[in-house]
């Protein structure tokens, strides 16, 4: 486990799955931390662009998850800090509710409403999971469909397109996306899943599965609040994915658990 600044590119150690060890970030409160969450995220997606000519990114929902989003809006608004080409970037979901378009618990309504109504994005690089009413009777076919199109963008012979960040928020149980404890989603080998039956409304989903979100450059995963800690400390003290999803929840090249220290408050002291 190591400690350094959300946006920092770092040497990693290798943890035994060849993957780097987690990095783990602490901010005093929520507040902070979405400031340095959304400062980390422009910095992150303007060297992706610096190498690539574009990013990717995909997008969570939740209270810290939007309010890194407004956050990012705000410095979008500011000429200093106006280093994303946004008309460059991708945008993916990593999960999303099954319901009508316009539904308040939608994450897509929420990020469109924070960052997206709000900078100048190409319509087409920009990637909604489908809603109820979308012309997809179920769920399954969504998934089915999402995946299709995350393999059209990622070109001949790959399942999913390079994504510089993928972005998560955990729940009190450990739930990432919509991949919950003992979920068949845990342990599902396709990039995009139906979820039914969840045990947090809307019950119906469509989620990004592990090999999707593993195959992430890097995963950010940012929580907040004293009532997730003790999730925070099982995942981190090497908890199984399928007891506690978010355990499994790694990127290729960085994994960093970005928590406000409520949230961080069950980890040992350095």
């Amino acid at each position: 486990m190591t400690h350094s600044s959300p946006g920092d590119q770092v040497d990693q150690a290798l943890s035994e799955s060849g993957r780097p060890t987690p990095d783990v970030v602490v901010q005093p409160d929520a507040d902070h931390l979405a400031r340095a969450v959304a400062s980390a995220l422009v910095a992150r997606l303007a060297a992706a662009q610096a190498v690539h000519g574009t990013a990717s990114v995909v997008l969570t929902g939740g209270g810290i998850g939007t309010a890194v989003l407004e956050r990012v809006a705000a410095l979008a608004a500011e000429p200093e800090h106006a280093v994303v080409d946004w008309g460059a970037v991708d945008v993916w979901w990593g999960d999303e509710r099954f319901v009508p378009v316009d539904h308040p618990d939608r994450n897509e309504l929420g990020a469109r409403e924070s960052l997206l109504s709000k900078v100048a994005l190409d319509p087409e690089r920009v990637h909604p999971i489908p809603s109820s009413d979308a012309g997809f009777d179920e769920p399954e076919e969504a998934a089915a469909w999402y995946a299709e199109q995350l393999a059209t963008a990622a070109g001949e012979g790959r399942t999913m397109p390079r994504i510089d960040v993928l972005l998560l928020g955990m729940g009190p149980e450990g739930h990432v996306a919509s991949i919950f404890p003992d979920s068949p989603a845990a342990t599902d080998d396709r990039p995009v899943v139906a979820v039914r039956d969840c045990p947090k409304p809307p019950p119906t989903r469509v989620s990004l599965g592990f090999p999707a979100i593993t195959a992430a450059e890097e995963v950010w995963l940012l929580v907040s609040g004293e009532g997730k800690a003790e999730a925070v400390a099982r995942a981190l003290g090497g908890a199984e994915p399928v007891d506690l999803p978010a355990a499994g929840a790694q990127g290729k090249q960085a994994t960093r658990w970005l928590l406000d220290a409520a949230a961080a408050s069950r980890l040992p002291r350095a």
